[in-house]
């Protein structure tokens, strides 16, 4: 079991004060901006303004010019133009927007994304080749090509141009296509390096716009697929981003898209839909096509217009969805058998024949959740080959590791956080020693201990309606922007049950406040420890309004605590036993 520290974040009380009264706000809520690097008034009325704001020129992006000339070439000559892209959230919704964009501004316009099993991730020269024979003659991807060498002279070779938009980052040199757009271009000054695909995909449409008119075509109307991209790739939702994916999430709402408004229905998700219920609810099933069956079935999802074809397939869906679910769960416990009989100090490097490969990437991401340690978990097929996924800590970047196995690896690529690769089974033995070496060298010891960071120790009698309501104008939380979140001490309990899948349900106050509901979600076994201990714990919460038959209450939403109320004492949370207060 883990160890966890409570790290309070150190904020200036005078920057505190001078922003609370610049603004008329609550000093809670000053604290919470200044932690995120908030501290100046107008940025601050940015963050907590309700209206649409400003975003970037698109083309101050490279190449930005270059790439829609060739396109509005392409519309003028009647070329065949096909949108390649990737098979999960960030980049179905990319190419969503592409194909509802251009082909009602005349393109000729088609989409490509490579089955996950079958082809693998990014360009393919064999379906380059399909293609070209086919008559596409320009090319754009989307999220993939920034390492494609070889496959974007092939295309060359065969009198396809290709465009590429992505946001991975570079590794020796750039590409060498007709047009680059990535925010990590060394050469680049755009202000703002955090667009994921669906949001460089804005700019593309944007920036056409701009030049060449698209006057029945509302670009805007487009920014609930950018909020779906940003939410489900985890790009920080600071600055532009924030702008994007607010208006993108009140587009969600208002139920604007056929297909997204037949998914969130289908799913029971109606009113308000926050940035977690789509990287929760909404993305899982999304993503579940490209996992188990095809990411084709998520981009006819997105641009339908047809409500029985939209439920229909949010139906499907959702049914493939569940199977995920299950075959995560089972892969999962045999994931964290094979780490339990054999000790793996530094990482966990695990892998089986018979693995779906559709889903080692979450089940990579379950390990680290309870291990706290970079993973690599690789299904294998029978021939031997594997394909892995990798999920790190933060802090500690997984394809620098990657960089020091390459011997022992086929391929790999990917991000500091999330890595994927490629192994033979006679390698793969060398390749785990190898990389527990390298993360053993380089993994900082204070990343071996998960931090939990907080905003500010409250009072609970603090935590009331005029804070929630002040904090709910920072939304969207996610990436860059968590929620908020506040440490208490010396709460007494005053009822506890554990109620559905483990959870535990407290009632608890301090002295000067009203008694507050909590839940801990899979926290159930720390009732016991309640039993036994003084009746007292110290707790790290987001506050949130439970809205229930039209009444709304306080809840605090635990994400740790302590029993016992004293230095040492016993916490829990889904993996924890012990923290420690800084």
């Amino acid at each position: 079991m883990l160890s966890q520290n409570w790290l309070v974040r150190s904020i200036e009380q005078k920057q505190v004060a001078d922003l609370a009264g610049a603004l008329g706000i609550l000093p809670l809520t000053a604290t919470v901006l200044c932690g995120r690097g908030v501290v100046e008034p107008e940025q601050a009325k940015a963050w907590l303004s309700s209206s649409s704001g400003s975003t970037h020129d698109p083309f101050a992006l490279p190449d930005m010019e270059r790439a829609i000339d060739r396109l509005h070439l392409a519309i003028r000559r009647g070329e065949r133009v096909c949108f390649y892209g990737d098979y999960d959230v960030d980049g179905m919704a990319a190419t969503s927007l592409h194909l509802l964009f251009w082909r009602r501004v005349g393109a000729k316009a088609e989409v490509y994304i490579p089955h996950r099993q079958e082809e693998g991730y990014g360009l393919h020269e064999a379906a380059i080749r399909k293609l070209a024979q086919s008559g596409v003659s320009l090319l754009l991807t989307a999220d993939c090509g920034t390492t494609s060498y070889r496959e974007i002279e092939v295309a060359r070779r065969l009198g396809m141009d290709v465009i590429v938009t992505d946001h991975h980052q570079l590794q020796s040199r750039m590409p060498e296509p007709v047009a680059f757009i990535n925010p990590y271009r060394p050469d680049s000054t755009y202000p703002f390096q955090g667009l994921c695909s669906g949001g460089l995909a804005y700019k593309i449409v944007e920036a056409y716009a701009r030049k060449y008119g698209a006057a029945d075509v509302p670009v805007e109307s487009f920014r609930d697929l950018v909020a779906l991209s940003s939410i489900a790739d985890l790009v920080p939702l600071r600055d532009e981003n924030r702008v994007l994916v607010r208006d993108g999430l009140a587009q969600v709402a208002q139920g604007t898209r056929c297909g997204i408004r037949a998914l969130t229905q289908d799913l029971g998700l109606n009113g308000t839909c926050s940035a977690g219920t789509i990287g929760f609810r909404v993305a899982p099933c999304l993503n579940a096509a490209g996992r188990l069956a095809h990411a084709g079935l998520g981009v006819r999802l997105l641009t339908t217009d047809s409500e029985p074809v939209a439920l229909h397939l949010a139906q499907q869906l959702e049914q493939l969805n569940r199977q995920r679910r299950e075959i995560e769960e089972e892969m999962t416990r045999e994931a964290i058998a094979q780490v339990e009989a054999k000790e793996q100090p530094h990482a966990i490097v695990v892998g089986a024949e018979g693995w779906h490969s559709g889903v080692i990437g979450i089940v990579a991401a379950r390990l680290v959740e309870r291990y706290h340690r970079p993973a690599v978990v690789v299904a294998f097929d029978r021939d031997g080959l594997g394909k892995g996924s990798v999920r790190s800590v933060a802090g500690f970047d997984v394809c620098q590791a990657l960089q020091h196995c390459q011997r022992d690896l086929v391929a790999f690529g990917g991000h500091p956080m999330a890595a994927g690769l490629t192994v033979r089974r006679e390698a793969f033995a060398d390749f785990r020693r190898r990389f527990w070496g390298v993360v053993e060298e380089l993994l900082d010891a204070r990343l071996k201990v998960p931090t939990l960071n907080v905003d500010a120790a409250v009072a609970l009698a603090h935590v009331q309606f005029p804070l929630l309501r002040e904090l709910e104008r920072l939304q969207p939380f996610g990436t860059g922007n968590p929620e908020p979140t506040f440490m208490s001490r010396g709460l007494s309990v005053l009822e506890k049950k554990v109620v559905g899948e483990n959870h535990l349900k407290l009632v608890v106050r301090q002295p000067g406040s009203v008694p507050l509901d909590s839940i801990g979600f899979r926290m159930g076994g720390l009732a016991k420890d309640l039993d036994s201990g003084n009746g007292r714990i110290d707790a790290v919460f987001s506050p949130e309004l439970n809205k229930w038959k039209g009444s709304s209450r306080i809840q605090l939403r635990l994400c740790d605590v302590r029993v016992g109320g004293m230095r040492g004492g016993r916490t829990r949370n889904s993996n924890l036993t012990m923290i420690v207060v800084v």
